[in-house]
């Protein structure tokens, strides 16, 4: 794919001041979120962008809920060429998957509503091999398009239409008609897929932070990329404007204060006015400032709601200060920024290589308990397969590194390097069908005969930490939940014990 590049300029160049976007990263790097990569757009230019070491421009990021966004937007490319209507009845698109007995409101149900999260629907069925008539057979209680409930299967769905009505999957369909279009490499973009095959269109997409950049810039820009209509103008003003109430928010999830002020179709409304945002769990956002010709696309690992929505204030304030404060053009300031910005870097990894290396050396088998590892790849994100079991390990050190070598229940086996120098050491990641190819892994000794390492998915929001302590007769694996999952605990016995 050849794409233009956007055009990268100094903040003053676009009339933004170096001191309120140097006041928004002390702001991010303040403790309360983990950021990983940044990007600020104004009239078509890219004014500031950066990354937090290790991670960096080309690296896809698990969007989680951000994704809806991408699946709405197949569903706009397909009204757009008429194969989807937005007042088209569901069960005119699934009719083999209707329940024997469809209600009157499963019948009233539309693409339209399903787009809003106006489903009708008060439960969300969980994914299963039979995941659309699970989903049909889900009480409809309530008029479609009358209240609000957040439903990412249904998110699923809309990926769901898009393959049915173009017989095309959904990877497919989007390359020639969005990817290549605005300049996302569809070889680097991955969905993961429900058990019959269909894109999870509600969290389980993997892309960069300017693939997020450049989706919103086609809303922002009306459905147009240069010079070419992409999506209807009608689409985009519905789908950039409330089409539901989402006041009920503030009893479900009511950290999230950005989430009560409405919802369009997988975008949202935000408090700040005339903005709206793609937007996914642990902060994952990009979010279009009309009225300044502005957008922010952000990576982070915000860990809860009421942190997340700490980032979306960070940007509000920030927003503010460009609204409010007088602009004077400041090379010096815009160079100082643009260094700023080339060596942003997360904490270094904590350094203790000494320890009873020789008592730790040997090769194990587990006795008690379950080890596996990556295991978030299921638990996290809808869709991702489980990694198999770990049935064996051998442990070995040189100076600067302790080797991990994993046997898996399925007779495959994998060779880990984990850092004890102080860096992160990237290691290839093997699980079929999973977007987490690589993982950093770093170590130190907690005690003389106790290793901690933590293994962060360089893909993902998400690090894990393991321990691996010597006891009399075993070694016990212990996985501590940082951001990830939760914690288990394994008992491995040197093999000559088995």
């Amino acid at each position: 794919m050849k794409r233009t590049e956007l055009e990268r300029v100094t903040p003053g160049a676009v009339g933004i001041s170096a001191a309120a976007i140097e006041a928004f990263l002390d702001e991010l790097e303040s403790g309360f979120t983990e950021p990983h990569g940044l990007m600020i757009l104004r009239h078509g230019k890219v004014c500031a962008e950066g990354w937090w070491a290790p991670y960096a421009p080309g690296i896809r990021h698990g969007l989680q809920s951000l994704s809806k966004t991408y699946a709405a937007t197949a569903v706009g490319i397909a009204c757009t060429e008429g194969i989807l209507r937005l007042d088209e009845p569901v069960s005119e698109i699934f009719p083999e998957e209707m329940p024997a007995d469809v209600s009157e409101n499963l019948r009233k149900m539309t693409v339209r509503d399903v787009l809003c999260m106006g489903t009708g629907m008060e439960t969300m069925p969980r994914p299963g091999a039979d995941w659309i008539r699970d989903f049909f057979a889900t009480p409809v209680l309530h008029e479609p398009g009358s209240a609000f409930f957040y439903n990412s299967t249904g998110s699923t769905l809309l990926a769901a239409m898009v393959r049915r009505r173009s017989c095309e999957t959904l990877q497919q369909y989007l390359k020639t008609r969005l990817f290549d279009k605005i300049g996302i490499d569809a070889e680097n973009f991955f969905m993961a897929t429900m058990p019959d095959g269909t894109e999870v269109g509600g969290g389980g997409f993997f892309a960069t932070t300017e693939d997020n950049l450049r989706l919103m810039l086609l809303y922002h820009n009306g459905g147009i990329w240069a010079g070419e209509r992409i999506l209807s103008l009608e689409y985009v003003n519905l789908a950039t404007s409330k089409q539901i109430d989402t006041a009920s928010e503030s009893i479900g999830n009511p950290p999230a204060l950005d989430n009560f002020v409405g919802y369009g179709f997988q975008i949202w409304m935000c408090r700040h006015p005339g903005c709206y945002r793609a937007d996914g769990a642990f902060g994952q956002y990009s979010i279009v400032h009309p009225k300044l010709d502005m957008l922010v696309s952000i990576n982070e690992t915000a860990g809860s709601a009421h942190w997340a929505q700490k980032s979306l204030d960070c940007i509000w304030r920030f927003f503010e200060r460009l609204e409010n404060e007088p602009f004077a053009a400041d090379a010096e300031a815009d160079a100082r920024l643009f260094a700023r910005m080339q060596r942003l870097s997360l904490p270094k990894p904590a350094y203790q290589p000494h320890g009873a290396r020789e008592a730790l050396t040997g090769s194990y088998a587990t006795c008690g308990g379950r080890l596996v590892f990556g295991e978030l790849t299921g638990n996290m994100m809808g869709g991702m397969p489980f990694p198999p079991d770990v049935t064996s390990c051998d442990v070995r050190f040189s100076d600067a590194a302790c080797f991990l070598t994993l046997r898996y229940a399925n007779q495959t086996e994998q060779n880990y390097r984990i850092a004890l120098d102080g860096s992160r050491r990237e290691n290839d990641y093997a699980c079929e069908g999973s977007p987490m190819t690589r993982v950093l892994l770093s170590g130190y000794f907690e005690a003389p005969e106790r290793l901690v390492f933590t293994a962060r998915w360089i893909e993902t929001c998400f690090e894990q930490e393991y321990c691996l302590a010597l006891g009399e007769d075993k070694l016990t694996f212990t996985r501590r939940s940082i951001n990830a999952a939760f914690a288990f605990l394994t008992n491995l016995v040197p093999t000559e014990c088995v």
